[in-house]
């Protein structure tokens, strides 16, 4: 059983798009989990107007979230939500294999057939992508300036190559993610960083979706910008944060096995 994972918020712009390229990879019995966090335009109405069973909506309440204040900034706020949206979504996914999907991207129809085939057992598989505008106009590949460097290490110590929207991984994987710390701002970071510290990773340089950068998108970072608005200090003590959640969950469900 396949679950794709969308987190969205007021995307009716792009969404129908998106959901229609998913659907026919989807057989039957799978499902598309949708976290919704609050949308008040017609994100809701468009999805409930497929009609279709396999799309399963869950309400997710921002006021509810906490962040915590050494975590706190306009920059990094934002992030924290989508985070929180995100588990929300694998909470409630009851696949085998899991797939994040982003709400405004578009998928190749052979997307998921393609990464299935390197889910043979418990790993992080990353797709690479087109980077394209509000028309579906393709600007560059993603791995131009955003290229995937495997390892936990590497990817904790350096800029990270992480790109969630890209991701697809096995239940294992999903279990043993869960729950996402509080310390966390970015899902994308921590389910990566834990795949290659727990299970292994595998990059496939085929583009499988288009990946779409605009004005409205919830991150609004322009792969090609490498530098980060946040403070060096807040750089370290959020990469120590890192570390230290990783180490704990990998030696404590390590320890219970």
């Amino acid at each position: 059983m396949i679950s794709v994972c969308m987190a969205t918020y007021n995307g009716e712009k792009y969404i129908e798009e998106q959901v229609k390229s998913i659907l026919p990879q989807l057989a039957e019995n799978d499902e598309l989990i949708v976290s919704d966090d609050g949308s008040t335009d017609k994100t809701l109405e468009i999805l409930e107007n497929f009609n279709d069973k396999r799309i399963k909506i869950f309400k997710h309440h921002r006021q509810n979230v906490k962040i915590p204040f050494y975590l706190q900034s306009n920059i990094t706020d934002k992030f924290y939500f989508i985070t929180r949206n995100f588990e929300n979504a694998l909470k409630n996914a009851n696949g085998d294999y899991i797939f994040l999907s982003d709400q405004d991207d578009f998928w190749y129809p052979e997307k998921i057939k393609t990464m299935l085939k390197f889910l043979d057992k418990d790993r992080l598989v990353i797709c690479n992508a087109w980077v394209v505008g509000d028309n579906m106009e393709k600007l560059y590949m993603l791995s131009e300036y955003v290229c995937y460097k495997k390892g936990f290490w590497r990817n904790i110590t350096r800029k990270s190559s992480y790109r969630g929207c890209l991701f697809a991984f096995t239940k294992n994987i999903k279990n043993f993610v869960l729950p996402i710390p509080r310390n966390i701002l970015s899902h994308d970071f921590w389910l990566g960083s834990m795949s290659e510290l727990k299970f292994s990773s595998i990059y496939i340089s085929e583009p499988l979706v288009l990946y779409r950068r605009h004005a409205d998108v919830a991150s609004n970072i322009d792969p090609r910008n490498q530098s980060s608005s946040n403070s060096i200090f807040f750089i370290f003590k959020y990469r120590f944060l890192l570390l230290f959640e990783a180490l704990k969950r990998y030696f404590l469900r390590s320890k219970c096995r």
